[in-house]
């Protein structure tokens, strides 16, 4: 096994993955929005890959993953695409929860590129860990 925090140039297989908080904030207990992940891993069975286990913690969350038929997308692309899911799920109960401060300060950790973009709050550290623990044949 390997870690790796670039292009994950294989598709199809398993993978251990790792979703980290911003700078390891408690953003899923905060915001109570571990549902937010069990939505994203339903998602993820709607097209045909599988969940084989999990551990969702207060600052981030471990999974266990098996793509099959990814179309050429990239494990980073779905996975980047998962946590953009989870991170307007977080926003979102962070403001009916009338976290302001707690939004201000994840807002101020947006650095200016991508405030350009228009991302106004960084939910995840950029990157994740991902182990390929099997590549389909």
């Amino acid at each position: 096994m390997m870690t790796i925090r670039k292009a994950i140039l294989e598709f199809d297989g398993i993978y251990f993955i790792t979703i980290t908080c911003c700078r390891w904030l408690n953003l899923f207990e905060i915001s109570d929005s571990y549902h937010a992940a069990y939505k994203w891993f339903d998602y993820l069975k709607t097209k045909g890959n599988f969940i084989l286990g999990y551990v969702i913690m207060p600052n981030h969350l471990h999974a266990l993953l098996a793509f099959r038929n990814t179309q050429g997308k990239s494990i980073n692309a779905i996975v980047g695409n998962g946590k953009r899911f989870m991170a307007y799920e977080i926003v979102s109960r962070l403001t009916e929860k009338n976290e302001s401060d707690l939004l201000a300060q994840m807002s101020s950790f947006v650095n200016a590129t991508e405030k350009k973009r228009g991302k106004l709050h960084e939910v995840f550290e950029p990157s994740f860990d991902s182990n390929v623990l099997q590549m389909n044949s």
